[in-house]
């Protein structure tokens, strides 16, 4: 799956704007306050929503009226998201609808669709359409044969106005689109990467599938694809040291209490060192590594200001990676105010946020005349950011 449009309203900064064909590996820039992080917090949001429930995702950011842009209290939140789905083995563009209004001082969800066509004409057809906690579900969507009234509408009653639909009729395989959707949310990763929480030994019986948010099971992660995913393993290490100089190898190693550590080895010594006195830079790009050769790699990879830490030089490096990973089939969305990492990057996958009036307004790199004729003649994006050729952003 990938998302292909994304439309907030009334999402804080966020009063109306829309991103259209955004790409596989897209990059947001922007001046501090301009909306980069509250963006991402729009993955985060949804995923909160379905973990949890709309009132515990708000609660945890201050409640609706923290949430709901400025002077718009009396409307609905609405967070629109369009992405490809392959059904009965066709490409299909599915659209998924929020909407959430604050009522009698609690939130609920106002709207909820799943819809896409079924065919190369017509109108869309509403596989799920819930409000307010009730609604119905299309149950034999793939009888495509069969005309809209023909279809079987299964009714439900939620627990909750405040539950998302897709997470309790997402659970069953019979419905297609919203069992989908539920998996890509559920698999998303928003980074919420802490070096010092990465560092360390590790109780060994911890959570080692996938590399948490934190990053504060990467030794776990590594010695589970050290054992597990040799081949995985080696190629990492093998990224490794050509992005980093010095590296020889890394390994994990059991410790006598029964947890884990990380030990690098540098090629200008003989004994390796443990995590503890590794560089910030090192450990960071090690642990990006292990996330981007995961063996089940998430549908969605969201992070913020990679340079944090990291050599200038490697930047380039960095963006090398995660470009990869899209192209493997994964989606990478990064925030910078590197002008190195910006170096790296096509204009295509370039979009950035310029706050006016208190709302932020999205720009298109491509469809900046100027900025599109100088990356045409050679020129790089991270020098034309730091000239002051993106309008409204101030590079310092």
């Amino acid at each position: 799956m990938r998302i292909e449009t994304l439309r907030l309203k009334n999402f804080r900064a966020f009063r109306n704007v829309e991103m259209s064909e955004v790409p596989q590996f897209c990059v947001i820039v922007g001046a501090n306050s301009a909306g980069k992080s509250t963006l991402f917090d729009v993955f985060g949001f949804l995923k909160d929503c379905l973990t949890y429930n709309v009132t515990r995702a708000l609660q945890s950011r201050g409640g609706f009226r923290e949430v709901v842009s400025r002077g718009c209290e009396s409307e609905s939140i609405s967070i629109e998201l369009q992405f490809r789905l392959t059904i009965t083995g066709a490409d299909r563009l599915v659209t998924y609808l929020l909407e959430i209004r604050n009522l009698a001082g609690k939130p609920c969800i106002e709207r909820e669709v799943l819809r896409y066509k079924r065919g190369r004409h017509g109108s869309p057809y509403h596989f799920l359409d819930f409000t307010r906690g009730s609604g119905y579900a299309i149950t034999n969507e793939e009888d495509f044969d069969k005309t809209e009234d023909e279809l079987d509408r299964e009714e439900q009653v939620l627990n909750s106005p405040d539950m998302l639909a897709i997470k309790g009729i997402g659970q069953f395989t019979r419905f297609k689109a919203a069992n989908a959707f539920r998996q890509l949310i559920e698999n998303w990763h928003i980074s919420d990467f802490h070096i010092n929480m990465a560092r360390g030994s590790k109780d060994i019986a911890g959570y080692s599938d996938h590399l948490s948010d934190s990053g504060d099971n990467l030794q776990l992660v590594a010695n589970h694809l050290y054992e597990n995913h040799p081949k995985i393993f080696k190629k990492a290490i093998a990224a490794m040291k050509s992005r980093v100089p010095g590296i020889g190898n890394i390994q994990p190693e059991p410790t006598a209490d029964g947890r884990l550590l990380l030990k690098f080895q540098d090629g200008s010594f003989k004994d390796p060192f443990i995590d503890r006195y590794v560089s910030d830079g090192t450990i960071k790009m090690f642990a990006y590594l292990v996330l981007l050769y995961d063996p089940s790699p998430h549908p969605l990879l969201c992070v913020e200001e990679p340079e944090n830490q990291l050599y200038p030089q490697l930047l380039w490096e960095l963006a090398e990676e995660f470009r990869s990973y899209a192209n493997r089939g994964g989606q990478v969305f990064v925030s910078t105010h590197s002008p190195d990492f910006l170096n790296a990057v096509r204009l295509d996958e370039v979009f950035w946020l310029v706050k006016n009036d208190g709302y932020t307004q999205v720009n298109r790199a491509r469809e900046n005349k100027q900025v599109a004729t100088y990356m045409a003649d050679g020129d790089q994006m991270g020098y034309l950011w730091k000239e002051g050729f993106f309008e409204g952003v101030d590079p310092q």
